[in-house]
């Protein structure tokens, strides 16, 4: 089992090669969704201002009482939740280049972030999660989870100074895509 305090790490080691695809990928997971699943959705789970995960505090340089604009979403195929996407926004972003973040609504994120050019990525970064960690039991109030661990991938997106932080958990479904 992963500690849930174990950092992200650069490459995920000893990921089963159908999964090791989806999150090595750096392009838009999104467009390469639609290219597999005739019926893609993204279903709204949650959205609002949080207290982000003490690990994505360090990653957005957030104070511990500071709150953020937290979006969660299930992406679905043909029916079947296939990634959790879970992004984080230091509140003085939605004052700025990122206000829109708000109005997603069911559309995807990465629809957003791919089509505009000024957006920048950073390197993705991964870790395997289980029970333990936070984003586990996020996952498990909205989607009977049945997987020891699951393996997530992490990247900041900036415009204009404001850094948005973007965690996809992909699901065992995943794998059959």
């Amino acid at each position: 089992m992963s500690n849930p305090l174990h950092p992200w790490i650069d490459h995920p080691f000893g990921v089963a090669r159908p999964i090791r695809h989806w999150l090595t990928d750096r392009g838009s997971l999104t467009r390469r969704l639609k290219a597999r699943c005739a019926d893609f959705r993204v279903v709204p789970l949650a959205r609002g201002l949080r207290r982000p995960l003490p690990d994505e505090r360090a990653r957005l340089g957030t104070g511990f009482a500071e709150r953020a604009y937290v979006r969660e979403v299930l992406l679905r195929c043909q029916g079947e939740a296939v990634v959790f996407a879970h992004s984080v926004l230091a509140r003085g972003g939605l004052r700025g280049a990122w206000n829109g973040i708000t109005r997603l609504g069911s559309r995807p994120l990465g629809e957003a972030l791919f089509a505009n050019p000024r957006i920048r990525r950073e390197s993705l970064s991964y870790r395997s999660i289980d029970r333990r960690h936070p984003l586990y039991r996020i996952l498990q109030r909205h989607l009977d989870v049945d997987a020891r661990r699951l393996w997530a991938r992490r990247s900041l997106f900036t415009l204009d100074g404001r850094a948005l932080l973007v965690t996809e958990v992909f699901l065992p479904r995943i794998a059959s895509l």
